[in-house]
């Protein structure tokens, strides 16, 4: 059992000097387990929004643009939420930030699924963003757990969950959307949000800030500093913040507009029945977990030989994930196994950004600002892709879901690719920066 003893030392400016929280590898890996089983139910209630997309547009009687609109007020909501969390998380105990997360999720689902018209659902939906950015506290707990180079495997772990959360919601959705139908769906969902409340209130203890980084192993204190709003500013003028910004604004949107209408085009445009529609998007979901954990186990290697490891298998992903996925699209749609083929290549590519990036941000960022430096580039990927469902429906209208999404992929991941090559070639600056904060912190430990 982890202890956590937190002594001050008035001599320090600024500094705080922690008891180092005792950790048995069993304990570490509750808390992955804890945090994995709370991404992976929350992320099945997310994505459930895609195959029930059709079931919810005969309901109200809407079209392509008007669920676009459903789509994108979740994302705005939780592109303003991005920062509010991540501030939370750097001031207060993380464990208990993530319970109340976890209610609102229980209680915005709950509420969106007895609203009686259009309007309503639109609003209360947008409400279910509030927890959808809730997830950079869990980020910055795994660095105080793992050190720089395991936390990309860890990350990609926790990043699963995207994609059994994804199998999970299909695959409920199609066994259950003719019986429950949508709206006891989501009342399945939301309560199971409830549960996970309970389950992170009382099951993940905190750790003092930076307490995995290499600079304070063997030493008995952990010197870390308090939430500041001068660090963040400092943050905010690195030119590597803000490239990830960008990059991530139109990295992300490619992928919003697929996870919104992808289900719609197989069904529509592909004209698969239910059970292919769910061995096609079953195949994507699974490549794209493989893809998650080949990738944070590829970049923590790599990282260890070059600082710029990560970004190197970053870069390699998303242009094979660009070329694969124009493939898939322009396959004719009598050629079911081609495309299911070309599919499952590009659905290996999928992840190969995700828990590089997440682990770049870290490597750059001070412990006690992580959360909120992880809120700040939320708010680029919800921005950026809240814009994406309902661009893609509005495309859709006037041509295809098909042309739809090869404009938004070609267009915003070329763009996303030339800002991270620019992000490579500068990245080694501000991890020799880090490292050095971090080793004047650990000499005034003695």
């Amino acid at each position: 059992m982890a202890t956590e003893s937190v002594t001050a030392n008035p001599k320090s400016k600024g500094a705080q000097f922690l008891e180092k929280a005792r950790i048995t590898a069993g304990r570490k890996w509750s808390v992955v387990v804890i945090l994995f089983l709370f991404m992976l139910l929350h992320q099945t209630d997310k994505l459930l929004i895609g195959p029930l997309t059709t079931p919810i547009m005969n309901t109200f009687h809407i079209n392509e643009a008007q669920m676009g609109i459903v789509f994108t007020g979740a994302l705005l909501v939780g592109g303003i939420f991005y920062p509010i969390w991540g501030w939370l998380y750097d001031r207060y105990a993380r464990g208990r930030i993530l319970a109340i997360a976890a209610t609102i999720w229980g209680a915005t689902t709950w509420i969106s699924a007895i609203v009686p018209t259009y309007g309503l659902f639109v609003a209360t939906r947008a409400s279910t963003g509030i927890d959808d950015a809730s997830y950079p506290g869990a980020y910055s707990l795994v660095s105080d757990y793992f050190g720089p180079t395991k936390r990309g495997k860890i990350i990609s772990i926790l990043q699963l969950s995207a994609f059994l959360g994804g199998i999970a919601g299909m695959g409920l959705a199609m066994a259950t959307r003719d019986t429950l139908g949508w709206r006891g769906i989501f009342d399945i969902t939301g309560g199971l949000g409830i549960v996970m409340a309970f389950v992170m209130f009382f099951g993940i203890k905190e750790l003092p800030r930076g307490q995995s980084e290499p600079e304070m192993e063997g030493k008995e204190k952990v010197v870390t500093k308090p939430f500041s709003w001068a660090t963040v500013k400092t943050l905010l003028s690195r030119p590597t913040l803000a490239i990830l910004f960008a990059q991530q604004f139109f990295h992300v949107f490619p992928f919003t507009a697929i996870n919104s209408w992808f289900f719609r085009y197989l069904e529509t445009e592909r004209k698969l029945d239910s059970g292919m529609v769910f061995v096609a998007a079953g195949l994507m979901a699974v490549m794209g977990a493989i893809s998650g954990v080949v990738a944070g186990t590829l970049g923590d290697a790599l990282f260890k030989r070059f600082m710029r490891g990560r970004l190197m298998v970053a870069v390699f992903g998303i242009i094979g994930m660009m070329v694969f996925f124009t493939l898939m699209l322009n396959t004719p749609v009598a050629n079911l196994n081609t495309f299911l083929i070309l599919e499952a290549i590009a659905g290996f590519f999928w992840s190969f950004e995700w828990p590089n990036m997440v682990s770049t941000l870290q490597d750059v960022t001070e412990p006690e600002v992580r959360s909120t430096a992880h809120g700040i580039i939320g708010v680029a990927e919800n921005v950026g892709s809240a814009l994406a469902p309902m661009v893609a429906g509005f495309i859709a209208v006037g041509s295809t879901l098909k042309n739809a999404m090869q404009i938004i992929t070609l267009s915003a991941w070329s763009v996303g690719t030339i800002l991270l090559v620019i992000l490579l070639i500068i990245i080694p600056k501000d991890i020799r920066r880090l490292r050095e904060v971090m080793r004047k912190r650990a000499e005034e430990n003695g």
